[in-house]
């Protein structure tokens, strides 16, 4: 099978990745297992040295990664590159942190000596989803590499380009062969990868269906898993709020990335009386804002990462509308 990168907002075809046949995912796998051996013995200290370069990977290629998530998905240049930015933060911030995270802590039990102490599991399959292709990757990675464990992704078939550069980013850094690798493969193989003896847990970011599918397979393989699902946030206005405050904080968590977010204000309740100021105030607000090609820097409203989810939303708004009149 061959997964095409498109570029939402002209068509353009990106790239055509080729999915790895079974020999190569087990030699994937392999690798992985291989890798851990290693890398459950190094030392915090070196691990955070590679983890402070893969931030410096980061900044160093910001306009790189930035764009390659721009073309894949859509996201308005001026957010991909803050993506970016806090995806090198991230790395920073368990760098710095791992060492205390990670000690011993003497605890008072009925036994004579009490202590928890945090050992690193082995190969983590990220399941990843494509509306953050490099903060949700790298949420991940860092605190799971850090711990002594490795990571194997399998991103959304439409940002294999931002999977690559992500997978490069560990090699730039000096992180040993096999500590981070990326795999190519369509949804309907995920069991393949759960059930293998080198996957020790799996998490995934993404929607309630596909979190039940992998719910059901790392319960079925006795795997550890880690889900966040969808979901409907509520933006609640109090008849006391300040309402320009509240349009402008109301226009971020709608509109970042074209409103593609798990936390994003899915529903506004108004009390009272602040329903006509900031529903007023809101619209005004909303038609100011730029749209267009997201490589340019004013755009601030980008296209939605694909041909399909833009038809699903023109549906869903025409069923809304007739319904409504109704």
């Amino acid at each position: 099978m061959k997964f095409k990168s498109i570029n939402p907002f002209n068509g353009d075809v990106l790239a055509t990745y080729e999915e790895q046949d079974e020999k190569s995912v087990l030699n994937t796998l392999s690798k992985s297992q291989k890798a851990y051996q290693g890398w459950r013995k190094t030392s915090v200290t070196d691990r955070t040295s590679m983890m402070k370069k893969a931030a410096k990977v980061l900044r160093d290629n910001a306009e790189e990664y930035a764009m390659m998530i721009t073309l894949e998905m859509g996201k308005p240049i001026t957010e991909s590159r803050a993506e970016v930015n806090k995806c090198a933060w991230v790395c920073d911030y368990y760098a710095d942190n791992a060492a205390e995270f990670l000690k011993d802590e003497i605890i008072k039990t009925d036994a004579q000596q009490s202590f928890v102490r945090h050992d690193p599991i082995g190969g983590i399959l990220a399941i990843m989803p494509w509306n953050f292709p490099f903060w949700q990757v790298f949420r991940f990675a860092a605190p799971t590499l850090m711990a002594g464990n490795v990571g194997l992704l399998k991103h959304a078939s439409n940002v294999f380009g931002c999977a690559k550069q992500i997978e490069e980013v560990f090699i730039k850094a000096g992180f040993p062969e096999g500590v981070f690798q990326n795999i190519i493969l369509h949804h309907d193989k995920t069991e393949m990868l759960i059930s293998h003896e080198a996957i020790r847990a799996v998490t995934l970011t993404g929607s309630e269906r596909a979190g039940s599918s992998v719910a059901s397979l790392a319960g079925k393989y006795i795997k550890k898993s880690l889900l966040e699902l969808g979901g409907n946030n509520s933006f609640i206005v109090l008849e006391d709020a300040d309402i320009d405050k509240a349009v402008e904080t109301a226009l971020v968590a709608r509109m970042l990335n074209c409103g593609q977010s798990c936390i994003a204000a899915k529903r506004f309740i108004l009390i009272g009386d602040v329903y006509e100021k900031f529903t007023k105030k809101f619209i005004e607000s909303v038609t100011k804002l730029k749209s267009g090609d997201p490589r340019d820097e004013s755009t601030m409203v980008g296209t939605l990462a694909r041909k399909d989810l833009a038809d699903e939303l023109q549906d869903q708004m025409s069923r809304s509308i007739k319904a409504g009149d109704q």
